[in-house]
């Protein structure tokens, strides 16, 4: 990589797997800014400008708002040093997921071989407490201890039912967006009512809390489902995501 080199908005939105109206969106709120703009008004980003996108698109990958990404960037006056810590949570992801990938494989093996299951081999990776730092950093570790003790204290047959709302919810919102209805329609706020009644029902969450902003913690959790690939995934990616986003935040402000 030449350090003099320079990449359109296009290019880089391209190779990182992103728009150029996120990267616009990026430039406005002043957490990246092209290293250049051409006489025509395009954006223009050299070497320095892509180590930053690249943590960003990490720390999204953490979780993080774009506030504290801000915030992360502004305190961390070494790239190198942060992208050492970044990489040791990926490092920490992939065990993750390969111990998954173990457990799924061998209970495929157990059930087609009619071998008998065992219990602690089938749930090696899904440890749900591996989200304990990044829910404590956005809502504290009240919001965790309550939400852990409530999981804790469901049976087996209402963790499945929970774990079944979730996907029913999810599955419509993908079926709406690609129906094509507005965000607005009746449709569409109807799925809003239910992802509302949903949130407000895990506790520890500012939605589920006394006093707690519901409505500021739904618009925050519309934006994060468009920024966060994880989150966009459940709704069919980030055109399925906007949708979401938009139909939330029309019942957010009728209703909330």
């Amino acid at each position: 990589m030449n350090e003099d080199e320079e990449w359109s908005i296009q290019q880089i939105a391209k190779l990182a797997g992103t728009t150029s109206r996120t990267l616009r969106h990026y430039d406005d709120i002043g957490l990246l800014a092209p290293s250049s703009v051409g006489h025509n008004g395009y954006r223009y980003y050299d070497q320095a400008a892509l180590v930053r996108l690249q943590r960003i698109l990490l720390l999204r990958e953490l979780g993080l708002g774009l506030p504290q990404i801000a915030e992360v960037l502004g305190r961390e006056a070494s790239e190198a040093h942060a992208l050492e810590s970044h990489l040791a949570w990926l490092r920490q992801e992939q065990d993750r997921l390969a111990r998954q990938i173990a457990s799924v494989e061998h209970t495929i093996t157990a059930l087609r071989g009619g071998e008998r299951l065992m219990a602690e081999n089938m749930f090696d990776g899904f440890d749900h407490t591996q989200y304990k730092d990044e829910v404590e950093q956005r809502w504290g570790k009240k919001a965790y201890a309550d939400s852990d003790r409530w999981w804790r204290s469901m049976s087996a047959d209402e963790k499945a039912a929970w774990q079944q709302r979730v996907s029913d919810l999810g599955r419509d919102w993908i079926a709406a967006a690609e129906s094509g209805v507005a965000p607005e329609s009746d449709d569409a706020q109807a799925l809003a009512k239910r992802h509302v009644e949903w949130l407000t029902g895990v506790p520890g969450t500012p939605a589920a809390t006394p006093g707690g902003d519901v409505k500021a913690y739904v618009l925050g959790l519309g934006e994060m489902y468009v920024a966060d690939p994880r989150f966009a995934a459940n709704y069919g990616g980030e055109k399925g995501a906007e949708f979401v986003r938009d139909a939330l935040r029309v019942y957010a402000e009728a209703q909330l």
